[in-house]
């Protein structure tokens, strides 16, 4: 097993712990300590259970421990100071509270993340920089750069350097291309706060380390009288726009690639574009795709959450095949019945599960744990919000889907959370607005049969047949063998 955290990988076969590629040297009581509390990092670990695991029939003093439990630290960054991996409850014991990722597989470079086959995108967030006259807001700005390290971290399918690791390079002036050696990142995310009477500003930039281009930048303005409710806010902001475009880099990254090359995660960032369109063409190239995928990694989450949907596309304009039906099933269970803590996959499969299936406890129990990993996560509460709205929870799905797109204004699958809000508002008597939600859904696709039927449905709520009409010729120009039955089933 190899577990994850920060720029560290763990492997218990290998008896090696490296730091962004590179071995950490570590006595072999020490390097059993670090697994026992990793593997135990649901809990407290006494002093008299560690004397136990570690020590076994040996008599050691308490001094030997502390000395092995600050060795520990060291090796990864920390201390008894600031304790952001290990922590000592006094009188208890201790605690290891790093986010971990586990990975079964070879070990593999930094960032190889939830599949040992896939070498996922990684991140450091580097501390702001305090822009202000004054000097006075290096409390904010450190503040800040943290509370967007724990928002990225709660999305699995990339990978976030612990702030221990990124916070060296505070009031450095050290090249990104360097940080991302370094590192082992692909991509920094930096910034700066600069304080003007009771307004803060704060800009932020995403970096390719690997070009030092300039991804995505922005900035965002605020009042100073409640300080935390800025910060919750410029974090959202931040986070919901580098999350699709360390996404986008992805894609393009993997076209880029040789077709000899590529690997679980290429063939899954491949497949997202065409995902993306829901036209019967392209969900076969998108499932064609993410079936190689699994052919390489067949326990990969987030191709098998992708597929879910695909399938449900695929059903919806391809006669409504039962074995479509049976695979989209068969891929909800897949992510359902694993310990996955990719959100987008859960939220995925709750929401497919919730269509093709009564088993309501199932669906839930899926979009509950996605919002629960990632309650920031645009998808996340997007499908939560389409599972909401299949059980006729409409008022949460509205709120979910309003959430999400003020995450994730630019997201290219906007036209989703667009079309829960037209059912949502269609079926709580807003029948303006869900022609309004409608027509933004398909701003964002014109070919989403799902908006059209809403459009079409709505207008002849509002009496006007003829705009009805022509959204119904619209509709089955993409869709011929467009049903309403079937819809509503």
């Amino acid at each position: 097993m190899i577990y994850q955290f920060g720029n560290y990988s763990l492997d218990t076969d290998g008896l090696e712990l490296k730091r962004a590629g590179n071995i950490v040297a570590l006595e072999p009581q020490v390097f059993r300590l670090l697994v026992y509390l990793i593997e135990n990092r649901d809990r407290v670990v006494t002093k008299t259970e560690l004397h136990e695991a570690i020590w076994k029939d040996r008599i050691v003093s308490d001094g030997a421990l502390t000395t092995s439990v600050n060795l520990a630290r060291n090796a990864v960054g920390d201390d008894g100071k600031t304790q952001t991996v290990v922590k000592t409850f006094p009188r208890r014991g201790f605690r290891f509270i790093a986010d971990v990722a586990e990975v079964s597989g070879v070990m593999g470079p930094p960032g190889s993340g939830l599949s040992p086959q896939a070498d996922l995108p990684s991140i450091a967030v580097l501390p702001f920089d305090d822009m202000s006259s004054e000097r006075d807001q290096a409390y904010f700005a450190d503040g800040m750069a943290e509370d967007i390290i724990t928002a990225l971290s709660r999305f699995h399918w990339f990978y976030v350097a612990a702030r221990h690791s990124s916070f060296i390079y505070k009031d450095r002036n050290v090249d990104v291309r360097r940080i991302g050696e370094e590192l082992g990142v692909r991509y920094v995310l930096e910034g700066s706060v600069r304080k003007g009477g009771d307004r803060l500003r704060i800009s932020a930039q995403l970096v390719d380390t690997g070009t030092g281009n300039h991804l995505w930048a922005d900035s965002f303005d605020g009042n100073l009288t409640d300080v935390f409710d800025l910060q919750d806010q410029i974090t959202e902001g931040v986070v919901g726009a580098v999350e699709p475009s360390v996404q986008k880099a992805e894609i393009e990254r993997a076209r880029r690639k040789r077709p000899g090359s590529l690997d679980a995660y290429d063939l899954y960032l491949q497949a997202l574009p065409h995902a993306w369109v829901t036209t019967k063409e392209e969900m076969e190239t998108a499932l064609d795709l993410l079936d190689e995928a699994l052919r390489i990694d067949p326990d990969y989450p987030s191709a098998h959450g992708i597929a879910t949907v695909c399938c449900l596309h695929l059903f919806m304009r391809g006669g409504m095949d039962p074995a479509v039906r049976e695979k989209a099933i068969r891929h909800c269970r897949a992510v359902i019945d694993s310990k996955t803590d990719d959100a987008n996959a859960l939220a995925f499969a709750g929401f497919i599960y919730a269509t093709f299936t009564s088993d309501r406890e199932g669906a839930f129990g899926a979009a509950e744990r996605a919002i629960a990993i990632n309650p920031n996560g645009a998808r996340s509460l997007t499908n939560s919000a389409m599972v909401h709205v299949i059980f006729g929870h409409y008022d949460t799905a509205i709120e979910f889907a309003n959430r999400a797109i003020q995450l994730n204004p630019l997201d290219p699958m906007r036209y989703g959370p667009e079309c829960v809000l037209s059912i949502g508002y269609y079926h709580t008597g807003r029948f303006s607005d869900a022609v309004e939600a409608a027509v933004r859904s398909l701003q964002s696709n014109a070919k989403f049969v799902h908006a059209l039927a809403m459009l079409a449905a709505s207008y002849v709520q509002l009496d006007r047949m003829n705009e009805a009409k022509s959204a119904v010729k619209r509709l089955l120009d993409i869709a011929p063998d467009f049903r309403a039955t079937a819809f509503r089933a």
